[in-house]
């Protein structure tokens, strides 16, 4: 795998890990939303199922 495509991994799981802090801390701040672990778990999903795919296709 070339070094773009890993600091692009990099790059996308650092602002990706920040989007799900920011998702928990939105509902930690409004419990009306939904449960704070709920919602950080289920961006972390996506999260990862986004890292996969981008790192798949950088890989053939």
């Amino acid at each position: 795998m070339s070094t773009l495509a890993l600091l692009v991994i990099l790059l996308l799981f650092l602002v990706g890990a920040l989007v799900v802090a920011a998702l928990g801390y939105a509902a930690y701040r409004r419990p009306v939303l939904t449960a704070p672990l709920t919602v950080a778990l289920t961006g972390a999903a996506v999260l990862v199922a986004v890292v996969t795919t981008v790192a798949s296709a950088a890989g053939r």
